[in-house]
């Protein structure tokens, strides 16, 4: 028999923010306020879009302009050694590191997320090489699933995709990984991190994580819960850039034997003596390929000064805090809209998810008076709360511009319905 219906969130009774005076009153005591200013943040927009990609920190064009001008224009070649090129995956990594809870040495940058992921996931794989089945979450990012489906063909895997309810019954001894993301990229429902992990490991299986929703907008212990491997994005969250790359985490244990299946020069134990056989690098170094994007991570290193000084547990307040007005608000104000991320803040990342008739629409309504949330087929507006740079106010001004949007009907003028190729991740 099915099971029975999970019992919807109920309304909150005790609204804490009621109205536009309450989110004044949260920007007057926000010890994060300081933090606007690393940023280059466009007049006349509020940007609720950076869990898909963060705005421009202001540090970032003078690194950018110093790269250029300098380390390639004017040092060249020697910039490997007299810039620190060589060393930057490492350097970025331990900076991510210490975002999610990793000490230093367990994180190295460079690649895509989807290349650092197929890294992980071959080699969680090969840790298991007895067992022959691949749990990933069902309804993950796309992305994680074409990856998976590939590994599985590679290695001659099985995939089940299970949700996170389901696992604990999927699991047996023929599982050799479990993948699953930290944040749903839809809902922005949070996973029992440390639980899913527990039980995995319970199981004798190998867990990959996906953070890339989640770093950057919340504290993920890596480390405390003996997590296995971890990937993420540098655009969100982390404000890299587009295109910025991606990081893998490979827990100390397990870097001695991790069978990392991209094996590229920088990534040797002696890269420089060119040798005709691989022999992998001690330690994280082996979880670099090839020669990695110089300006991205240049960029990308220079966008990471906006984290100088920002607690994450502080950080974590002010991003419940930004979503419980949201949800205050859709609950008190917009009839006939559902609030989909889960009300309870332990199980929230720092995106609301809103169910409405002509999602779409609403959006590009939305963008056009310049409040930049996005949209997720077939009816999810989903609007990013990232802390370090807006304000309480402008969330609880954009989410009126929402009710005036919904209940004048301007969703419905046929230039918000045209679609166009947009990212997203």
């Amino acid at each position: 028999m099915p099971a029975d219906p999970v019992p919807a969130d109920p309304v909150r009774a005790d609204p804490v923010f009621a109205a536009r005076e309450d989110a004044v009153a949260a920007d007057d005591r926000d010890p994060l306020a300081f933090a606007r200013a690393r940023f280059s943040l466009p007049a006349g927009r509020t940007y609720l879009d950076g869990n898909s990609l963060g705005p421009l920190a202001a540090s970032v064009p003078g690194a950018i302009d110093d790269a250029i001008a300098r380390q390639w224009g004017r040092d060249l070649i020697m910039s490997w050694n007299d810039n620190g090129w060589w060393t930057l995956p490492g350097r970025l990594g331990d900076r991510i590191g210490r975002l999610i809870g990793a000490a230093a040495g367990q994180v190295s940058c460079g690649d895509s997320t989807s290349v650092q992921l197929f890294q992980a996931l071959v080699a969680a794989a090969r840790l298991r090489p007895e067992r022959r089945t691949m749990i990933i979450e069902a309804g993950g990012f796309p992305t994680d699933q074409y990856i998976a489906d590939s590994v599985a063909r590679l290695l001659g895997l099985t995939v089940w995709r299970v949700t996170a309810d389901e696992l604990a019954h999927a699991l047996d001894q023929d599982t050799a990984v479990v993948a699953f993301s930290v944040v749903d990229y839809r809902t922005g429902e949070l996973a029992d991190v440390a639980g899913v992990t527990r039980t995995a490991h319970l199981a004798g299986a190998v867990v990959v994580w996906d953070l890339c929703h989640a770093a950057g907008a919340l504290a993920v212990e890596l480390d405390a819960i003996e997590a296995d491997f971890a990937v993420g994005c540098g655009y969100k969250y982390l404000n890299g850039g587009p295109g910025a790359p991606a990081w893998i985490y490979i827990a100390r244990r397990h870097q001695p034997s991790a069978d990392l299946p991209l094996t590229g020069w920088h990534g040797h134990a002696d890269p420089f003596a060119l040798a005709a056989d691989y022999s992998p690098a001690t330690g994280i170094d082996r979880a670099r390929i090839g020669t990695p994007p110089l300006l991205s991570m240049l960029a990308f290193e220079a966008a990471l000064e906006v984290w100088d000084g920002v607690s994450l547990a502080t950080l974590r307040t002010k991003s419940l805090s930004l979503g419980r007005l949201v949800i205050d608000f859709a609950d008190a104000r917009l009839p006939g809209v559902e609030v989909v991320t889960p009300r309870q803040d332990e199980r929230r990342g720092s995106h609301v998810a809103l169910r409405l008739p002509d999602a779409y629409a609403a959006c590009q309504a939305l963008i056009a008076r310049g409040v930049i949330g996005d949209f997720r087929a077939p009816d999810l507006l989903r609007l990013g709360l990232a802390p370090l740079y807006l304000s309480h106010v402008e969330v609880w001004d954009a989410m009126t511009v929402l009710r005036e949007v919904l209940s004048s009907g301007a969703y419905r003028d046929a230039a918000y319905s045209r679609t166009a190729r947009g990212t997203v991740t």
